[in-house]
């Protein structure tokens, strides 16, 4: 009988990231291993890391510094850094963190293992890059419970944004065939799970291998999983304008799984910051994709990404994606201060000032929230379809999200979790609605 061990996974980032995790514990656990959810106990510490974020790679040798009295209380625990971080940084972890063990990239995760076994001889540095292995050796079963749940079909990027190191981290463009990814979430579906939201750095580039080897476009992967029996919902992110197609817009109208919530990051509404950061769209082509997927489907909810102060850029640059947002109406927004990244072109840039940054961000940030309370308010008195995901923070409250991605709190009997219902709202706050059930 395998002995039993305990993992505790630190996840930081991204969806990705989260199912990234879920499957490294699915792995662990043909070795025995139980997750548990305080590193105090455990035999084995993961955490996996996000590159994207400022600071991201202070902030993991800070949490590697904090684990320093439980190697000392069990020099037996196994200490690994997994993710974007790990890949960018490598072997420098264990020069500068020398009780780190083991290192290993995105591309890694199905040799955990053996790699673990490996550690304890000597620290062990894994980066290589081959998603299609990857993917055909983890576990063919999914333990995941979640309602809502989270499916990689594509990975990598080769846009190469010159403020991004996803294609240095997480490699060049691959797709999972749709065999692959349609016998996965019918498990998860069989598990349980009632939607699940489609992952990939640039998902609607997707072209998976199909039927006879041909190339599969996202649409027509949607439409296979849309097949699948007691499969209410299915999401995608997160997608490139360029990339967004006729097909993918005729599946918002006329597939009803598909729900009506499309995130599409801009980054900028300056032609000429847009043109630096090497997005290969202009703002005007990108309000013509908004235009015509609401054409196709009018009750859209649209979200997005936002970088302010990138390099160089001025009072009018940053107007320009001022006047953006106030176009597109956007019902939930990701902003953040641009922040340099070693290695990508932007970093040797002119950069703005942090004052300045703080400034515009504290501006845009004002009016996306403004236009997201206002999404918010104009549902109350409306009804939509609700699917109850979990207990809610009050005794009889469920918690779920409606067809536009928002979050929902209702009373409700917890026998409701995973049914789709029909709430008429009668509230809303800064971040969710509340409603009562149509009966």
């Amino acid at each position: 009988m395998v002995p039993t061990q305990k993992v505790f996974i630190k996840n930081f980032g991204c969806q990705m990231n989260e199912y990234d995790s879920e499957r490294m514990l699915e792995s662990l656990a043909l070795s025995g291993y139980i997750e548990t959810s305080t590193a105090d106990n455990a035999d084995l510490v993961i955490l996996n890391t996000c590159h994207i974020r400022e600071r991201a790679t202070e902030k993991i040798y800070s949490e590697i510094g904090r684990l320093k009295p439980n190697k000392a209380e069990n020099p037996n625990l196994t200490i690994a850094v997994a993710g974007c971080v790990a890949q960018a940084e490598g072997e420098e972890i264990i020069r500068r963190q020398p009780m780190v063990d083991l290192v290993f990239g995105p591309q890694a995760y199905h040799r955990l293992s053996d790699m673990i076994a490996a550690s304890r001889q000597s620290p062990q540095v894994e980066l290589d890059f081959n998603q299609d292995e990857k993917f055909s050796v983890l576990p063919a079963q999914r333990n995941n419970k979640r309602v809502s749940a989270y499916l990689t079909v594509q990975e990598g990027c080769d846009k190469f944004c010159t403020f991004c190191v996803v294609p240095y981290t997480r490699g060049k463009e691959f797709s999972r065939s749709v065999q692959e990814i349609y016998d996965e979430a019918k498990n998860l579906v069989q598990a349980g799970s009632r939607e699940v939201i489609l992952l990939g750095q640039n998902v609607n580039a997707y072209h998976g291998q199909g039927n006879g080897n041909s190339s599969w476009s996202l649409a027509n992967l949607i439409w296979k999983l849309s097949d699948i029996p007691q499969l209410e919902r299915i999401r995608f992110v997160t997608s490139h304008p360029n990339d967004m197609s006729e097909e993918l817009n005729v599946a918002f109208r006329d597939c009803p799984k598909l729900m009506p919530y499309l995130h599409l990051p801009i980054q900028s509404g300056s032609d000429r910051i847009l043109k630096l950061m090497n997005r290969k769209h202009t703002a005007n082509e990108y309000l013509d994709v908004i235009k015509n997927v609401r054409s196709y489907r009018p009750d859209i909810a649209i979200s997005g990404d936002f970088i302010v102060g990138f390099p160089s850029e001025n009072e009018e640059d940053f107007q320009q994606t001022m006047d953006v947002v106030h176009k597109v109406q956007f019902v939930k927004s990701f902003s953040f201060k641009y922040s340099q990244r070693p290695g990508t072109p932007a970093a040797n840039m002119k950069q703005v000032s942090k004052e300045i940054q703080e400034k515009r961000l504290a501006k845009l940030q004002s009016l996306l929230f403004e236009q997201q309370k206002l999404a918010l308010s104009d549902s109350i008195g409306k009804v939509s379809k609700v699917l109850f995901e979990k207990k809610g923070r009050y005794p009889g409250q469920l918690v779920g999200k409606n067809e536009h991605f928002q979050v929902v709190h209702a009373m409700a009997k917890d026998e409701l979790i995973g049914d789709i219902s029909t709430v008429c709202y009668t509230a809303a706050s800064s971040n969710s609605l509340e409603g009562s059930l149509v009966v």
